[in-house]
């Protein structure tokens, strides 16, 4: 009888939506009656008991454009009227009226220039960096079109196809920045700069003087100015493990080594050379008349292993401030825009930073440790229509996006578009803020959490982890390293959560998983339970005593190893067998995520790089496919302009796992 009571009681939370109190009654010596209930109501415990997800909180709202217009958006602009003036790659200006509303007004401003790839608003006139120049337009007629072009200043050009320029962003003292890209040629194994100032970012005046500020860019899509600060992110690549967002500062070396050869010229302020860069890193490299080492560079030879160990011999370089990890939160990150006091609730001051191949936004927390930037980065929202490479703040407190895929490639059904995010006013549970602390990290949360489990060491787990600093392209994470939690401390008001971490490791970056934590309301989950702390300093004061923590772990031992058949001769161990019946797409999916397989492949549509099922057609076997994931020939596949780099990192059960699923599309 006690039991059916406790049926009746459970019944009674699900169909009020108490979730959890069911979720309390299920942790009862009275569970056998929750699960009759969960097994007689089926999926509904599970729908009821389901968190909110991203689009609860924020919606993405499509910006349509009248039929036929090409908007392959490279940038975005909000006038003081509340208009948003949108460039394109193709060389259109548009002037999109009353934007956030439902039938927005598209006026052609100005077209036939070349790739413009951003734009300010200064004094009432319109600047846009265009491939080869920095230009002025504006409309002095009043008839809502451009009648006045006029070059503020001219790079040089050599004409390469991958010479992208980007900017400009509006400085305090009403000058402009902008960035230019590192030329491709096709006779060559890595970017170089072919022609003075390509790899750097210049300070332009508005009467054409111009000062080079800093070197080592590859591909700055990412210029911003952030609260007076140029900051910019860039693509992976040879000498970019992964994404990043970085302050730039006048003078410094940004990473990438093909610009140095124009530090000679005057105004220069960086007098760091190639042949000073390679002596200090690789000896044996030898150098053309220009100063461009001559490939194939030798990275037997090389001496940097990290960005950090890089910078004891280089005081000129920039680490980045905060790592935004290849595959997991973008694969090519774009601009970084500030959030506005007021929108988008409790995440007011942060920043948010846009990907174009997984068209995605992230969202980072940075704080100043000793001077220098570091902070956690997540993922924020994903799903948009196509790659995003601008964001643009509108009067109604929405978020426009400007999207293109270019032919790169990009997550979304569209190659192009401009979209909107729109906070609903809901509060979402996540972790606010995450700081570090002498001992570890405390974390702060949007809502207060359940004390019981947020008191439960094995509701958080912390590794760490860093990229390498190298000439091939992209880095596998490397020297992973679990961390030991030994204690939590939860404030009074459930809002905060300090962690006692016994082997925190400066300069890595600190993957902090929350599974465990639920909110105090409603037993939700968070919505990102997973952040990445890049720790760049440890910040000195007094460490926890361990007796003002919780030191409860209800984690259980974990499952010894399990012995499975060999690949290619070499005997695995993993804690699960290999599959005994046909694998899905929702078995291997949780894979392809962890692995960040989907970052850059779709199952049916090419994405960055080829379907799997487009994979399947070749015929591999298992084998080939898990060697191709280890050392990948992106000669297979000379339709796509991104090579895929090497991923040793992948379990080899996980590699079988993803190549049987694979070779089941044929």
């Amino acid at each position: 009888m006690e039991k059916l009571i406790e049926v009746k009681e459970v019944g009674r939370f699900i169909k009020g939506g108490d979730v959890k109190k069911v979720f309390n009654m299920m942790r009862t010596a009275k569970v056998i009656g929750a699960l009759m209930l969960a097994l007689s109501f089926g999926q509904q415990v599970f729908a009821q008991a389901e968190s909110p997800k991203e689009d609860d909180f924020f919606k993405i709202m499509k910006v349509p454009a009248p039929e036929g217009t090409i908007l392959e958006v490279g940038g975005l602009c909000t006038l003081p009227n509340g208009s948003l003036a949108v460039t394109t790659r193709r060389g259109d200006i548009f002037i999109v009226e009353n934007p956030t509303s439902q039938h927005p007004f598209f006026r052609k401003f100005a077209s036939g220039l070349h790739e413009v790839l951003g734009a300010a608003y200064k004094d009432g006139a319109l600047y846009v960096v265009q491939r080869g120049e920095l230009t002025k337009l504006v409309d002095t007629n009043m008839d809502g079109k451009a009648d006045v072009f006029e070059t503020v200043y001219a790079w040089p050009l050599s004409g390469n196809y991958h010479e992208y320029s980007f900017g400009p962003k509006l400085a305090p003292d009403g000058t402009f920045f902008v960035t230019l890209n590192l030329g491709f040629p096709p006779d060559w194994w890595h970017p170089k700069s072919l022609v003075p100032y390509r790899g750097w970012a210049l300070n332009i005046t508005e009467n054409g003087t111009v000062t080079p500020w800093a070197a080592g860019f590859r591909s700055p899509c990412g210029i911003s100015m952030i609260d007076g600060q140029l900051w910019y992110s860039d693509n992976q690549g040879d000498w970019v493990g992964s994404g990043s967002i970085m302050p730039v500062n006048k003078g410094a070396f940004m990473g990438h080594p093909a610009s140095l050869v124009w530090t000679n010229l005057p105004n220069s302020p960086l007098k760091l050379t190639s042949e000073q860069f390679f002596a200090k890193n690789n000896p044996r490299i030898e150098f053309d008349k220009n100063g461009q080492p001559f490939k194939p560079l030798n990275i037997v030879d090389e001496k940097f292993k990290t960005e950090f160990e890089a910078k004891k011999e280089i005081p000129e370089l920039q680490v980045p401030a905060v790592w935004l990890p290849h595959g997991i939160l973008g694969i090519s990150n774009s601009e970084i825009v500030k959030i506005p006091d007021g929108v988008f609730g409790p995440f007011a001051g942060q920043l948010l930073v846009c990907d174009q191949g997984q068209s995605m936004v992230d969202r980072v927390f940075l704080e100043k440790i000793n001077g220098e930037y570091q902070g956690a980065a997540w993922a924020f929202r994903s799903g948009f229509q196509s790659g995003i490479v601008r964001l643009a703040w509108l009067p109604d407190g929405s978020l426009a996006t400007g999207e293109t895929n270019r032919g790169w490639g990009s997550a979304g059904e569209a190659t192009m578009g401009l979209q909107r995010l729109i906070w609903n006013n809901k509060t979402p549970f996540e972790m606010r803020a995450i700081r570090a602390m002498p001992d570890g990290f405390e974390i702060e949360f949007t809502k207060p959490v359940d004390r019981k489990v947020a008191e439960d060491i094995a509701s958080y787990s912390v590794e760490s982890y860093i990229y390498k600093y190298q000439a091939v392209y992209g880095s596998p994470p490397v020297n992973n390293q679990k961390c030991i939690i030994t204690g939590v401390k939860v404030s009074e008001d459930g809002l905060k959560a300090r962690l006692v971490i016994s082997n925190l490791r400066q300069h890595y970056i600190h993957t902090i998983t929350l599974d465990g934590i639920r909110d105090s309301e409603n037993y939700f989950n968070l919505v990102h339970p997973t952040a990445y702390y890049s720790l760049n300093n440890i910040p000195e004061g007094a460490k926890l005593s361990m007796s003002d923590v919780s030191t409860k772990n209800s984690a259980k031992t974990p499952a010894a190893p399990v012995k499975v058949a060999p690949v290619n001769g070499k005997p695995l161990k993993t804690t699960a067998a290999l599959p005994v019946k046909a694998l899905t797409y929702d078995d291997v999916k949780p894979l392809l995520a962890k692995n960040t397989c989907s970052a850059c492949h779709n199952p049916d549509a090419k994405q960055v790089g080829p379907a799997f099922k487009d994979i399947a057609k070749r015929g591999y076997t298992v084998a080939q496919i898990v060697a191709l994931i280890k050392n990948p020939k992106p000669e297979h596949w000379p339709d796509y302009s991104t090579p895929m780099p090497p991923m040793p990192q992948v379990a080899n059960a996980d590699a079988v796992k993803i190549a049987t699923w694979i070779r089941s599309l044929k």
